[in-house]
């Protein structure tokens, strides 16, 4: 008896409820404070996708079959790395255009 083909929307819900679920484990177990935005995020997030299968109207926005769009998948990628302790790399200190690179 052969399989029916995965169901990608179903898989990218699975997928982005059980991320939004693990951050969340996370900064809970290393004692990390979520701020009441990052707390408000992962909980109305979370819901739509929950409720709506995707948490975005705007297909301009992400991927046809994504359940978080592009903004909500990298505040996501951020909240997870507060709390494990790396940082994000929108947050290191980046060399402007005009400055040329010291020599040693």
């Amino acid at each position: 008896m052969k399989r029916s083909p995965p169901d990608r929307k179903a898989q990218a819900k699975r997928g982005a409820l059980n991320a939004l679920k693990r951050a969340r484990r996370a900064a809970d177990k290393a004692g990390v404070k979520l701020s009441d935005w990052e707390g408000e995020f992962l909980g109305s997030v979370s819901d739509r996708v929950a409720k709506f299968g995707r948490a975005f109207g705007d297909p301009e926005k992400g991927a046809p079959g994504a359940a978080l769009s592009t903004l909500q998948g990298v505040k996501l990628k951020e909240i997870a790395g507060k709390a494990t302790g790396k940082t994000s790399r929108r947050l290191n200190k980046r060399r402007p255009f005009g400055n040329p690179r010291e020599t040693q």
